[in-house]
């Protein structure tokens, strides 16, 4: 009976949670770092949306390693529902708490989170043993 317990097996969802919340912890980090640079460094604002692009990439990246790492398999899909699932909480939580339209920018942002988590899922599910 081994097909049907594989079968049935929440592995990914358990994953796929952890890894969010990699992503939210690491998201956490940018922010901080990224707002220390702002007021004590020479940081320019009008650099701060490629800047917080970057942090999204680097905590999507951080995320799907996390979640790929714990899957164990199919890092790539895993990373690519984690950067996307990533991407739409940012922007709904934007759109929702700071009135924040759907622009340009939020499909570079989709685009750059689905990437980054894709390619983390696949470093991820690499580095497990």
């Amino acid at each position: 009976m081994e097909p049907i317990r594989t079968a049935t097996r929440s592995g990914s969802r358990w994953a796929l949670l952890f890894g969010l919340f990699a992503a939210i912890l690491w998201l956490g980090a940018g922010a901080l770092l990224l707002s220390l640079l702002l007021r004590y460094g020479g940081l320019d604002e009008r650099s701060l949306p490629a800047l917080a692009l970057t942090a999204h990439g680097v905590s999507a990246l951080a995320g799907g390693f996390t979640a790929g790492r714990r899957a164990g398999q199919k890092g790539w899909y895993i990373g690519l529902l984690l950067g996307s699932l990533y991407a739409l909480i940012v922007l709904t939580i934007g759109f929702l708490a700071a009135d924040a339209p759907l622009r340009l920018e939020s499909l570079a942002l989709l685009a750059t989170a689905a990437a980054a988590g894709t390619l983390g899922g696949m470093f991820g599910v690499g580095t497990r043993r």
